[in-house]
């Protein structure tokens, strides 16, 4: 055997979607092939293993987000780990009901160290998604004791883990990253597609705690310039209903781009980006916006704010209506300040989210856990 590293990848991939869990996967997995790792990519969804290195699982439901795996997806992975001599597990929580809380049990009878990187959103206010995050910690919480290690994006979250009974030692703290050489600010022939001046995005899932109904509406109310427009990207549980309720000239829906080349071209084409999410984790979206220079507005959620304080504007979720339609008022009338916040905005993703420093962070602590593996890695 080689001492090139032999990593076992349980993620997450859909051939119809795109969100934050899906990019996690994808972005890691790759980042650590390029490394020189022998990453096996273990996944429900859609798409077939298409390579002897990814392992397509059934799942009894539909979603990515909420999976129940067959009653066989226990053996397969046991015999995967086995069969290829795997050095480490990272799983990205959460992957199954079957798998969440037995996967530290399973590794550590084969020997084997485990990792979770855990993205359960949370708020730290008073509300009902702080009731539902709060239960979702506690109940998550012993399991994440038996990792070897959890990964998570920012310290009010470690905080958070380390309230509920987890390990200081047993937490690391690695955000999201981004690949800033990809994600820069650039040319972009989008927002003379939709005939606009100013620009105004979102991108993400379009479900209730994302708030994208409240956005149009504050959009519609600050009675910009016919030409000033809003674009909302991505799918979800809301869209029909708020594209036959909202849809016109000012306000475009483009339903889920999984291109990331076009991606690339919306984001850059933005002057604003605005997520007024009531719960999050953090948000790949607001990165990616950051990295190519687009002036942020977001709510104070989730690890969000520890991300965006200083390098945009920050939104209390509980007076989100009249502070939302302020911070579109200002940077609309103050394009000087848009241009200032997005300078800011992109040097913060720099300087904190790169997705090459943060895969040099995640390395470090395979290594520590697996010394006599992956030497050659880097």
């Amino acid at each position: 055997m080689s001492d090139q590293l032999r990593v076992a990848w349980l993620g997450h991939q859909s051939g119809r979607a795109g969100d934050g869990l899906l990019t996690y996967s994808r972005e890691t997995v790759a980042g650590l092939r390029a490394r020189g790792v022998k990453v096996f990519f273990v996944h429900h969804g859609s798409l077939p293993a298409t390579t002897d290195d990814s392992l397509t699982l059934r799942s009894l439901t539909a979603s990515h987000r909420y999976t129940i795996s067959s009653p066989r997806t226990k053996r397969l992975i046991t015999d995967l780990l086995r069969r290829e001599h795997i050095d480490l597990v990272h799983v990205s929580l959460s992957f199954s009901t079957l798998i969440d809380f037995g996967l530290p049990d399973l590794c550590h009878e084969l020997g084997l160290p485990v990792v979770a990187t855990f993205h359960v959103p949370y708020d730290s206010r008073f509300s009902l998604w702080q009731g539902i995050s709060t239960a979702l910690y506690r109940l998550y919480a012993q399991s994440l004791a038996s990792f070897d290690r959890v990964i998570i994006f920012s310290e009010q979250q470690k905080n958070l883990l380390e309230s509920h009974g987890v390990p200081a030692s047993n937490v690391s703290v690695i955000p999201n990253g981004v690949d800033i050489e990809k994600y820069a600010p650039g040319p972009s022939g989008y927002k003379q597609t939709l005939e606009s001046s100013v620009l105004i995005g979102y991108l993400g899932r379009v479900d209730p705690e994302k708030n994208v109904d409240l956005l149009i509406r504050a959009f519609q109310d600050i009675d910009a310039a016919e030409e000033v427009k809003l674009v909302v990207i991505g799918g979800g549980s809301e869209r029909r209903r708020l594209e036959r309720r909202y849809r016109g000239s000012r306000v475009i829906f483009t339903g889920p781009v999984m291109d990331e080349t076009d991606r690339i071209t919306m984001l850059r084409a933005m002057d604003l980006f605005v997520l007024p999410s009531l719960v999050e984790g953090l948000s790949l979206s607001l990165l990616e916006a950051m990295a190519c220079g687009v002036a942020p507005v977001a709510t104070d959620v989730g690890s969000d704010g520890e991300a965006l304080r200083g390098a945009g504007l920050l939104l209390d979720p509980k007076d989100l209506d009249g502070q939302l339609r302020l911070a579109l008022r200002t940077l609309l009338e103050f394009p000087d300040f848009r241009t200032e916040l997005g300078g800011r905005a992109r040097a913060r993703a720099v300087e904190r989210y790169s997705l090459s420093d943060n895969l040099n962070r995640l390395l470090s602590v395979y290594r520590e856990l697996r010394p006599a593996a992956g030497a050659a890695a880097s």
